[in-house]
């Protein structure tokens, strides 16, 4: 009761700005929700092969990026960052429904990255880096991608990339967190 009087206060009467406060409320609270969900409640009640596109974002939200499928499907990202170690890809069917949900940082998916491939193809295939570092020096910017290394451990996968955005090595590095003091 105490939003509405506040938002009452601050509109008077009007309603119609009243309405928009509360609609706009609301969807900031659905957005934090979304970004905070565990990942286990993500896509709750998604059904490969009957849920849509639709129903995904009801139930994730809006995506951090949506790529066109050569075949007329979509790819949905769901970055869980910064500190998450998982992003969420949802691909679907030229018909709009879903064909797949995967969590892409995976060690199977970091061998896939070769010398040669460009950022767009590393953004399509791993999401939205959790760091990303420019090292003058050296000429070469490197994405970090923070992930469970095991069960309990999370590392870092960075991808090293030249002046012309190519891949020209990969590493691994130890979370901050495991450092003492981090």
């Amino acid at each position: 009761m105490g939003l509405i009087a506040s938002l009452l206060a601050l509109f008077g009467c009007d309603q119609q700005k009243v309405d928009e406060a509360m609609k706009k409320a609301k969807s900031v609270a659905t957005d934090t929700w979304n970004s905070v969900k565990p990942d286990s409640q993500l896509f709750k009640g998604i059904e490969i092969g009957k849920s849509t596109e639709d129903d995904v974002r009801r139930q994730a939200g809006k995506p951090e990026i949506v790529w066109e499928e050569p075949e007329g499907g979509r790819r949905l990202e769901y970055p869980r960052g910064p500190e998450g170690a998982t992003t969420w890809m949802v691909t679907t069917n030229a018909d709009g429904t879903v064909r797949a949900i995967e969590q892409v940082l995976t060690g199977e998916n970091f061998a896939k990255v070769r010398p040669g491939m460009n950022k767009d193809q590393i953004r399509r295939m791993l999401g939205k880096p959790t760091k990303v570092e420019a090292f003058r020096l050296k000429q070469e910017e490197v994405w970090g991608y923070r992930w469970f290394e095991s069960p309990t451990d999370r590392a870092f996968f960075n991808v090293h990339f030249n002046n012309d955005g190519t891949v020209t090595t990969t590493s691994r590095s130890d979370d901050p967190s495991k450092r003492q003091g981090g």
